[in-house]
């Protein structure tokens, strides 16, 4: 089966989700003797976990033509050689570092002309990946990384004689951030170029029911596949870490809760037995939330808790291979109710066990491991409780991590999540 994976990048500036999936999925299909390739939007694969093989595929939608074309009318009609000035790997790099600096109001505009397809401002990017793919590809199926490119999906449907399958990630989260009226007009699009897709995968039972409605579809229409990770290399501590550490692997923002564990880290250390606690952060962000993330240091240091505070500016795959077994647990207390939750399943494969709050896809995948402990995200307090719980039985957390792992290993590996996808696959044929 010829497979072609549409992979927005995330300018390798914070913890991508979306990124880390898309990666598993081409890598997974490859090993099973599918022809399967990964074709970069607006920002080129920069490190190793979003770049599967190498593909030398150019980008589409460099994210400097799509900022250009949004904003001024001459550059909607360029000839291509003037544009790939602008798709130049240095030039995307640069762009990467300002990613999140865009105002509010021209994010919305962007984002509804791009669900517009071909009558967007962006229609000759569209054309140009098109008419690549009637060149150069063919494929049998095309996967939407998620449901922001369904602007794509009449067009390619049109040209192409192919399935498109549309994945489903946190998509709801951006959308309904977005101004009016620009939020309300995104979700009418996507309804609209809804229509055009063959499936819809959700990576839990939680996203699916919820975005099913949200998209407009008939109860039962969003397959379900959770997402997996490849297991090589990820390997549990020979022994747990002592002082304990807590970990933090996921973007830097309000969202996932980032100012609450700095808040229970503070209170946790007030305790008898765990004033030496270490807090290890990994994931990155984006340049407006840099503000946010600065009043957290602030809160640590006039805590006295700085020096036991360090933070991991590399979250490539052998970087997260070397941090996570120097966890005792690891602890995202997400706000927004996750659709996948990855880091959950990294945390497992390196035998760490989670204190997540009971949302979204957390509680799905901490019910199904067995490797974590589950709190009430309205019972103030009740997220220290249950991390006060691991960190002070050090051979209960142990414990919770290696049957955590085995779970992973047997449910929520690359592998097994790539033949769940191809068997879904085979169902459009």
């Amino acid at each position: 089966m010829q497979i072609v994976v549409m992979t927005p990048g995330s300018g390798d500036n914070f913890y991508c989700e979306n990124c880390l999936r898309d990666k598993a999925i081409v890598v997974a299909l490859r090993a099973m003797g599918h022809d399967a390739s990964s074709m970069p939007l607006y920002l080129p694969p920069l490190m190793q976990d979003t770049d599967p093989g190498g593909d030398k595929t150019p980008v589409f939608f460099g994210g400097v033509n799509v900022y250009l074309q949004q904003r001024f009318k001459l550059f909607r009609h360029t000839p291509r050689w003037l544009d790939k000035l602008f798709d130049a790997g240095g030039l995307l790099r640069f762009a990467a570092r300002k990613v999140g600096m865009t105002k509010a109001s021209l994010l919305g505009q962007t984002a509804v002309s791009m669900l517009q397809g071909a009558s967007g401002r962006q229609a000759k990017e569209l054309d140009r990946l098109v008419s690549y793919l009637k060149e150069n590809s063919r494929p049998d199926v095309i996967v939407l990384s998620n449901a922001m490119l369904l602007g794509m999906a009449p067009s390619i449907s049109e040209e192409l004689d192919c399935s498109i399958v549309c994945m489903l990630q946190d998509e709801h989260d951006f959308i309904d951030a977005l101004p009016d009226p620009y939020a309300g007009d995104a979700w009418d699009l996507m309804r609209k170029n809804a229509r055009s897709v063959s499936m819809f995968v959700a990576p839990s039972e939680y996203y699916a029911n919820l975005m099913g409605p949200r998209l407009g579809l008939s109860e039962g229409t969003v397959k379900v596949c959770y997402n997996g990770i490849d297991p090589e290399g990820y390997s549990p501590a020979d022994q747990p870490p002592e002082p304990p550490v807590i970990g933090y692997l996921s973007r830097l923002h309000p969202d996932k809760g980032f100012d609450l564990l700095t808040d229970a880290f503070i209170e946790l250390r007030r305790q008898p037995g765990l004033e030496n606690i270490k807090l290890l952060i990994a994931g990155g962000m984006t340049r407006n939330f840099k503000d946010y993330v600065e009043k957290q240091k602030q809160l640590l240091a006039r805590a006295g808790a700085s020096d036991d505070v360090e933070w991991i500016d590399d979250f490539d795959r052998q970087s997260k291979r070397d941090f996570l077994p120097t966890l005792s647990v690891m602890c995202v207390p997400d706000r927004s109710g996750p659709a996948a939750g990855m880091f959950v399943i990294e945390s497992l494969l390196a035998g760490v066990p989670l204190v997540e709050p009971r949302c979204g896809a957390l509680t799905e995948l901490i019910e199904a491991t067995g490797g974590g402990l589950l709190y009430d995200p309205d019972t103030p307090g009740d997220m220290t409780v249950k991390l006060t719980e691991l960190l002070t039985d050090p051979q209960r957390a142990r414990d919770m991590g290696q049957t955590g792992r085995q779970a992973a290993l047997e449910q929520f590996t690359a592998p097994a999540a790539a033949e769940r996808l191809v068997a879904l696959y085979e169902t459009l044929s």
